[in-house]
């Protein structure tokens, strides 16, 4: 993260960006699950996916760097919850062993952008710590 760069809204951060992307390619993937899935595995994978850019946000609009980090932590356990129900997926026969190392790379993409915002944010608040 550039220390210089303004973000005027949750919608400029990259990492919400690669969060929707990522939510919005999950919406394709649910959609070859079984109907019978609709109410239990793919409800699930697509709440948790949503819970990811919905933490981001959500902390961006709180006070501090320190809550702003706490959701952030937030979405990396959705982010993961996600990963378990494509394991699920997987073990399910609904998607093939490609799309689960296609997705376990996304999550590690995800995550890298989250473990950077919180770590730009941590930087902000020891800077604040030694500034007071």
């Amino acid at each position: 993260m550039e220390d210089a760069k303004i973000y005027r809204s949750f919608t400029d951060l990259e990492v919400w960006k690669a969060a929707r992307r990522y939510k919005n390619s999950i919406y394709k993937l649910v959609s070859h699950f079984p109907q019978t899935e609709k109410y239990r595995h793919e409800d699930q994978l697509i709440r948790a996916s949503r819970s990811i850019g919905s933490n981001i946000s959500e902390g961006y609009g709180r006070f501090t760097y320190k809550d702003q980090i706490h959701f952030c932590i937030q979405a990396r356990g959705s982010l993961f919850e996600t990963l378990n129900h494509i394991i699920d997926a997987y073990d399910c026969k609904y998607i093939s062993e490609e799309t689960l190392i296609e997705y376990k790379e996304k999550v590690t993409e995800l995550e890298k952008m989250l473990n950077g915002y919180m770590a730009w944010l941590k930087k902000m608040v020891n800077s604040k710590s030694t500034t007071n």
